[in-house]
């Protein structure tokens, strides 16, 4: 991340985790949600998690936590803390996974043990560290004739959408709750899914993607290692529907799943899906600026986080 500003979902898993040691003596230990507002740009220097307990109930807590630079508040952040997980006092124990045949399913074509490994673009700071796969099914979709595409007749529909299994690359490494703030925020882009002819002179390479609003709701908790989960690999899933001034001001839809394997290990079992469960998911609003914003702000790092 040299002479650039972080990522934004980083810079939340930073604050995410000092949330995390701050609740990690409470009955209230699990983090369910966060909202986020990226007042800022954040530089990779060192900084100060500000947190204050707002309001503790029988099942929730409550808290904020700001981050702050050279005394300057940079990201707002509202977290409720409970248990993920049945509570004595609920009196429904409802749930909506696989394999109930109303769940939501794994929403990648492939199984990680059959897809093939790719670099991520020099765009992306931290490519040394992690890789990712194409997911072509998913893909086609976005194309100028693929299924996606609407005309005057269509009821809703459209949008495009992106999807990747995405690794940490040292075998030591383990996906966590914190970590999740991160993932969900290196989604390609809705502009940047566009084909050439609908971007309106935009060029992709150059181009960044500042977070203003991120949301993130915790749906299930980290499995264990096990021969059904990877506990350094996810597959992760996003959509977007609109782009509107100003700045190309757009929305994403992101979701995190577990995965049955590590990219290209392992082999593929007829029922993989209904031992996967949706990690987290989010919404974010964000802009499209020139890349040198980014590295102009970036610039006057001293000390990395």
């Amino acid at each position: 991340m040299d002479n650039s500003v972080p990522n934004g979902g980083y810079v939340l898993a930073l604050i995410l985790e000092a949330c995390i040691q701050y609740q990690s003596t409470t009955s209230h230990v699990d983090l369910l949600h966060v909202n986020a507002h990226f007042l800022r740009a954040t530089l990779t220097t060192t900084f100060i998690v500000c947190i204050r307990t707002i309001k503790t109930g029988s099942g929730f807590t409550n808290i904020t936590a700001n981050l702050l630079q050279d005394g300057i508040v940079k990201i707002m952040a509202h977290a409720i803390f409970g248990i993920n997980g049945p509570h004595p006092k609920d009196n429904v124990n409802l749930t909506l996974n696989p394999p109930s045949k109303y769940a939501r399913r794994h929403p990648l074509y492939t199984h990680p043990s059959q897809t093939v490994a790719v670099p991520l673009g020099e765009i992306y700071r931290f490519n040394s560290r992690v890789q990712w796969t194409r997911e072509e099914e998913i893909l086609a979709k976005n194309r100028v004739d693929g299924p996606n595409r609407t005309n005057s007749s269509t009821v809703g529909g459209g949008g495009l959408e992106w999807g990747t299994w995405f690794e940490f690359k040292d075998t030591n490494a383990k996906i966590t709750t914190s970590s999740l703030a991160f993932l969900v925020d290196i989604n390609v882009n809705t502009p940047s899914l566009l084909p050439k002819s609908e971007r309106g002179g935009l060029n992709t390479g150059f181009s960044w993607y500042p977070t203003m609003v991120l949301s993130i709701e915790f749906k299930n908790k980290l499995p264990p290692s096990s021969a059904e989960h990877s506990t350094r690999t996810v597959g992760i899933y996003s959509r977007g529907n609109f782009v509107s001034p100003p700045q190309a001001r757009h929305e994403s839809y992101c979701e995190v799943w577990t995965a049955p394997s590590n990219i290209g290990v392992g082999k593929p079992t007829s029922d993989w899906r209904d031992h996967q469960v949706c990690l987290a998911i989010s919404t974010q609003m964000a802009l499209v600026m020139p890349m040198e914003v980014n590295e102009r702000k970036g610039k006057s790092n001293t000390v990395k986080l």
